[in-house]
């Protein structure tokens, strides 16, 4: 019998995500199958519960369930709870929520050489994003220091009194704004932007220019709508050597969703390629 899995949120008219997996099941011969489905808020309950039911092997979570979704589950991992937001879900026995997204920004790091251990890592951003790769870094990247700048004074303080609670790391919380990007960037061994601005189709903005950068820096924007974002091209500009997309902490938070679904090792460039052909049509 074929094994189930979705990704739900409100509205889903498009997601990379039913292709990334299928592609993954149908190269391994796996009978499983993955699609999406539109839950309007008010159903969301009822809808997890009726997928665990019906034999589902574990959903995926966006916007705007990921963080509603937790009082419908059993139990939640270390990081889901910290962060307070699930993007996968596991059916057994009992409902499991976890956070991959974090996950997948730290493997994207380390699979482009850039590797957080021991190093001073500067967040801009506070918001969903921002808050799972914070505490997945904190929680597991060995990181030496880390700086998370907001434009929500009270959202950053909350975020970082989170993570000095859950991990036991000492964060900066600091005022997002381009004097401090400037000073926090000076000593930074990894920059990693996850705010909207760049995203399509206001695609010339940019947080940090060439100016603010060195080439020994290494740079993640996790925005993938352009693959190349104006942080990104600026990035190169200054020499930076270590410029990451979007699309591979996309990639890399499917593949741990798998990982936890099914106990399997997922061909990850083979996700990113399916990713990459719906991102940039021929």
């Amino acid at each position: 019998m074929t094994t189930r899995f979705a990704v739900i949120g409100h509205p889903i008219s498009h997601s990379m995500s039913p292709a990334m997996h299928n592609a993954v099941f149908n190269r391994l011969g796996l009978d499983c199958s993955y699609t999406l489905f539109d839950v309007a808020p008010e159903n969301l309950g009822e809808s997890i519960l009726e997928m665990k039911e019906q034999g589902f092997g574990g959903v995926n979570v966006t916007i705007p369930h990921k963080v509603a979704v937790i009082e419908h589950l059993d139990s939640l991992s270390d990081e889901a709870r910290i962060i307070g937001a699930v993007n996968t879900v596991k059916y057994g026995e009992t409902m499991k929520g976890f956070n991959t997204d974090g996950f997948g920004a730290l493997q994207a790091l380390q699979a482009n050489g850039a590797s957080p251990a021991g190093k001073k890592v500067v967040v801009l951003g506070s918001g969903g994003a921002a808050r799972a790769i914070s505490v997945t870094l904190a929680l597991r990247g060995d990181i030496r220091a880390m700086s998370i700048l907001g434009v929500d004074a009270s959202e950053v303080e909350r975020l970082t009194d989170d993570i000095e609670k859950g991990a036991g790391v000492t964060v900066k919380a600091l005022t997002l704004d381009t004097w401090t990007i400037e000073e926090e960037i000076k000593d930074a061994d990894i920059l990693i932007h996850a705010t909207p601005v760049g995203m399509h189709p206001k695609t010339g903005e940019t947080l940090v220019t060439a100016g603010q950068m060195k080439p020994g820096l290494a740079v993640m924007d996790i925005v993938y709508n352009p693959l190349e974002t104006r942080l990104m091209k600026e990035a190169k500009a200054a020499g930076v050597k270590t410029v990451i997309g979007g699309v591979d902490m996309f990639v890399n938070q499917g593949a741990e969703a798998l990982r936890i679904w099914l106990g399997i090792e997922p061909p990850v460039e083979l996700m990113k390629e399916t990713v990459l052909s719906s991102l940039n049509p021929r």
